[in-house]
Formats: structure tokens, sequence, C-alpha cells
């Protein structure tokens, strides 16, 4: 073995070493998050893969189970008014800026120095329940509800995990020890949350007559928070694709390109190989080179 094989060996030696310490934290804490609660379900979402589009109909109605079951405790501070006209019908302008006008905040200074509040814009952040994380924890015996913006990206399978929390609440077993204060469900870490479940039957009625079973309002309202998350994936992707589809093109490109100049450099080199053979053997036999013919 040579040196400098040695020392690549080396450093992938090393490179795998540093790679199990630095992963195996977060299997710990993986498993010790799981701890009894039994495996994700995974769902089957429009928007998953590479091809996937979000579904305008269920945006449309995770929204109004957002506002109607979530946003009582839970933010949405990364998402403006204006950024619903993707959900498409019935989230036109006018009816984005009626929207935004039924709430209040906070503005100012005036020419006075003080602050003042006013109907919000299609501009604002949707306006939350609580001024602030104090009032929020106050509200809710300590705890503090999370900004729903990112929360599929900031769970490990968001989508999956937040469908199984809302429909994993139920009665706890009888040898399941809940912490009072504390509701049981299935799949939250330790198989406790500070959260009631806050769906039912029939909590809402969905404009074009889709049944409201739990579910269905789950899986509509995840399908929403997934879009709040990443509103621009649609489009990420498409240019993804269109980026890979070019550079397959221009590999296919080069390659015909490469083999025609080495074609040419290859019937070069052939052509000076034999005549150099040619020159070796006229000087090898110069008798045979003279004979007249």
């Amino acid at each position: 073995m040579t040196a400098s094989m040695r020392l690549r060996a080396a450093i992938v030696a090393v490179a795998l070493v540093v790679l199990v310490v630095v992963a195996a934290p977060d299997r710990a804490a993986t498993a010790a998050e799981d701890g009894a609660r039994p495996p994700i379900p995974q769902q089957l979402w429009s928007f998953a893969g590479i091809l996937g589009k979000y579904d305008d109909a269920a945006l449309r109605r995770g929204f109004l189970v957002y506002m109607d079951a979530c946003s009582g405790c839970h933010s949405l501070r990364h998402v403006a008014y204006r950024d619903l006209s993707a959900l498409g019908v019935g989230f036109g302008p006018e009816d984005i800026k009626a929207l935004a006008a039924q709430f209040k905040v906070e503005d100012g200074p005036d020419e006075e120095g003080k602050m003042f509040r006013r109907p919000a814009l299609p501009a604002d952040r949707i306006v939350s329940r609580f001024p602030n994380k104090q009032a929020a924890q106050h509200a809710n015996r300590g705890m503090y509800p999370p900004d729903l913006s990112l929360i599929t990206k900031a769970r490990r399978d968001g989508t999956n995990y937040l469908f199984a929390f809302l429909t994993g609440f139920e009665e706890p077993p009888a040898d399941a020890e809940v912490t009072p204060g504390m509701h049981y469900n299935r799949y939250a870490p330790g198989q406790q949350t500070g959260m009631e479940g806050v769906l039912s039957e029939d909590l809402v009625e969905y404009d074009d007559g889709t049944q409201a079973s739990v579910p269905q309002m789950a899986s509509d309202v995840t399908s929403f928070l997934a879009w709040a998350a990443d509103p621009h994936r649609e489009i990420r992707h498409s240019i993804g694709v269109r980026v890979v589809i070019f550079l397959l093109l221009l590999t296919l490109m080069l390659y015909a390109l490469k083999r025609e100049v080495w074609a040419h450099l290859h019937e070069r080199k052939e052509e000076a190989a034999a005549a150099a053979r040619a020159r070796n053997e006229d000087r090898d036999h110069p008798d045979q080179a003279e004979m007249p013919h």
C-alpha cells in the first residue's frame, strides 16, 4: 500500500469516527423522545415528492380549521394575510382585505409619539390572540403554545407527526400514568401533552360539503400548516426539475462533443502512427525502399 493510499484510508476512518460520534447523541435523543409511543403512521400527502402539489381545496379547509380550532392559542406569525392568496377561490384581494380588517394591530408612533391600534392590512402578519409570550403562558397554565408557522419543519417527520398528534387523543389505558393537568396522547412524547384535544366531529362546516370528521380536519389543517412552512415548495421543485433536465441535456451534448473531438484526435493519432511506422520501415530497410519497381 502506497503512502497516498494509507493517507486516504486514514482520512476515511477519521470521518467515520466523527460521523458516529456526532450522530450518536441524536439517536439517543430520538429514542428518549419516542419512549413507548407507537410508530408514527405514514400518510399519503398530495404535496409529497418532487412532483407533488398542494391541494388548494384542502388548504382552504385547513385554514378554516386553524382559525376555528387553533388560532385561539397558537400564532402564525410568519404568514401574512396577503400570502393567503395562494389558497385560490375565496381569497382574492378584496376577500383578504376584508379578512385582515377584522383584526386590530398595534402601530405607531403617531404625530404625538403615541402608539395606536388600527385594522390589519393584507401586508400584516396574521394577528395572534396574545400580545406577547408571557400573556400566552399566563393563559395556558404556564405552558407556551408554540407558533405553528414552521411546526411541520420543527418536528421530525413533521407532517405525519402532526396528523398523528391531532388524531392521537384518547382515554388513557388503565396502566398509564398521566400527570395532573396533562392529557393522554398516544403519539406525543411521553404519551402526554399539555394541550387537550381540540378536534371533534363536525367542529366546522366546510363550504364544499366535505364531511368534517376528525381525521379529515386533521389532514386539512396539517396540509395548511405544511404549506405555511414551505409556501414556495412547488415553485422550487419545478425549478429543480427544469435544472436537472437542462443538466442532463447539457451532459449529453458535452458527451457527444467530446466523442466528436476525440474521434478526430484519434484519427490524427492513427495517421501519425502509420506515418511513423512507414518511416521506421524505410529506415530499417533502405535497400527495399530504393529498389526500382
